[in-house]
């Protein structure tokens, strides 16, 4: 193994060798080291008993994809200088440091109404200030404002680095056969179009590889549906969005017991939550960095402890896995039906005493929600998929395939759910 890189073992990928110049520093940033604390799947390990994989694992495989394909361009004729390649493979490394605790099941919560990729790009840009070149470059790849726009492609497109390892590897981890694919063979059939790659250049796949494009949107779509969206993993989010919501409430409503023992990582941003126009503060983004999955679990088992039945139960839930009771339904119940079902929950929380008559309608409320579980396996509108055949003919890929099958892959499925405790009893829902 070459004294150049830094090899990490991988049990996807195998051996990833980490240039030692300007990738490895990053690697060893408190930023990155984040990562290894912050589950890729969020609450997911309460479904999947092997899904304890962490975002670290996640970022080194999309960094080890990039390797890959950037070989393989080289190789077919596309020049690819030393700085873009360096900028590229920071890209890789760097997609999601904006991830906070638990991945998506927090976020817009704890930074209202700023997404993960917003805060990882701030989270960039202190970094390139810190150590420089060439992550200036690696910023405007991100963005998709550098000229040779296949490189936006590999990071944020319909068949980008980040869900080829996502895939291969939450399949891996949660046992999901169905949504294993074959990403060597799509990495070598990927090619930049036009060869040069100049401006509004993009990446393609050849005519030989669209078997495996299909199969990686087929893929995607059986894992939203049978991982990401599996019903129990929507009901652990449901459990653990409404501890945090309820222990959000007793901090700005003075409650001090709430504050006492709580991780203060996660206090900063539960009381005082910063929105749109403060979050990428200096300060904020010095204790987002500071915030992790352990923040919320020691967080959640001190409110075990706490005076407020309410959090104590739904704290207690989340640490035992005494999860709500989620149904997926086929239409979205009428506005009388889910008052009767709120109804009916609020005179359960009495019942078991964790509310008082005059609170439970309003209490009953972080028990009990109603919502869409949406997907879409082919987003048109976030890039096409193009398909190089012989010559110099380039089709989308709906002209190439079975147009069947790939229209159904661009239709948004939504699938109505109600989540509330099994205790409520709602005999429809059993």
């Amino acid at each position: 193994m070459s004294d150049t890189h830094k090899h990490f073992s991988d049990i996807v990928h195998g051996f990833i060798g980490v240039p030692r110049e300007v990738l490895l520093p990053l690697v060893l940033t408190p930023d990155v080291q984040r990562l290894r604390r912050i589950r890729q799947l969020g609450v997911g390990y309460l479904v999947f008993p092997c899904a304890e994989h962490s975002r670290f694992t996640h970022a080194l495989g999309t960094l080890a994809l990039m390797q890959d394909v950037l070989q393989s361009f080289r190789e077919h004729g596309t020049p690819i200088t030393d700085r873009e390649h360096k900028a590229a493979l920071a890209a890789a490394l760097l997609h999601d440091i904006g991830h906070g605790p638990f991945s998506h099941t927090l976020e817009f919560r704890l930074i209202r109404g700023v997404s993960h990729e917003a805060i990882g790009l701030a989270l960039v840009r202190r970094l390139a200030d810190r150590l420089g070149e060439p992550l200036d470059l690696t910023i405007r790849m991100m963005q998709g404002t550098y000229e040779r726009t296949f490189f936006h492609d590999l990071i944020d497109g319909q068949l980008d680095l980040d869900r080829l390892d996502y895939l291969r590897r939450d399949s891996h981890f949660t046992g999901v056969v169905e949504g294993r694919i074959g990403t060597d063979r799509i990495v070598r059939t990927m090619r930049v179009h036009p060869l040069e790659g100049g401006p509004g250049s993009r990446v393609v796949v050849m005519a030989k590889g669209i078997y495996a494009v299909e199969n990686v949107l087929l893929a995607r779509r059986l894992m939203y549906w049978q991982a990401y969206l599996h019903k129990t993993v929507v009901a652990g989010d449901r459990v653990l969005l409404a501890a945090v919501q309820r222990a959000r409430a007793q901090l700005t409503g003075g409650n001090a017991w709430a504050a006492e023992g709580i991780s203060p990582a996660l206090r900063h941003f539960l009381e005082t939550p910063p929105g749109p126009k403060c979050w990428n503060q200096p300060e904020v983004l010095d204790a987002f960095i500071r915030l992790d999955d352990d923040d919320v679990l020691f967080s959640l088992k001190r409110w075990m402890q706490s005076p407020d039945p309410i959090l104590a139960d739904l704290s207690r839930r989340f640490i035992e896995r005494d999860l709500f009771r989620c149904v997926y339904l086929e239409k979205m119940p009428g506005r009388e039906e889910r008052k009767l079902w709120q109804a009916q929950v609020a005179e359960s929380l009495v019942h078991q005493g964790l509310a008082d008559p005059s609170s439970a309608e309003r209490d009953a409320a972080f028990y009990f929600s109603v919502g869409n579980a949406n997907h879409a396996a082919y987003e048109r509108h976030g890039g096409s998929i193009h398909i190089l055949h012989s010559g110099d003919d380039l089709r989308e890929l709906s002209a190439s395939a079975d147009t069947r099958a790939i229209q159904a892959m661009t239709r948004f499925a939504r699938k109505p759910y109600v989540c509330l405790p099994k205790e409520a009893g709602i005999a429809c829902l059993e």
